[in-house]
């Protein structure tokens, strides 16, 4: 089964990190990211640009209307996301708990809705 993980934490605080801490947090994710292609979990994954580049779509009344930046305002934002194969949600959540950001963010497990 698929597992979307969608990565949250906090956009100013990696902002403000020194240029050794932000190595060395790409290094952590190199290595887990490493790991999970091993262990065959990985399907995909990608990191985010920052949430002020993002841009909001509504259709209302056959009318689209944009805005700049997410819909809500929070203290964690969406970072980026792992595509993992799971064989159940407990599996799934051992391998979203080895995500850096668990550690001072949040990841978010969902499991993809499969049509076919």
């Amino acid at each position: 089964m698929r597992y979307l993980c969608l990565i949250y934490d906090e956009e100013k605080k990696a902002a403000g990190m020194s240029k050794s801490d932000g190595e060395a947090m790409m290094a952590e994710y190199g290595v887990f990211t490493d790991s999970i292609k091993k262990s065959g979990h990985l399907v995909g994954g990608e990191a985010l640009q920052p949430s002020t580049t993002a841009t909001t779509v509504r259709v209302r009344n056959g009318k689209m209307s944009s805005t700049d930046g997410p819909f809500a305002e929070t203290k964690e934002q969406l970072g980026g996301y792992y595509l993992i194969s799971a064989k159940d949600l407990n599996d799934a959540m051992k391998v979203a708990a080895r995500i850096p950001a668990a550690k001072h963010g949040s990841v978010e497990v969902r499991p993809v809705l499969e049509f076919m």
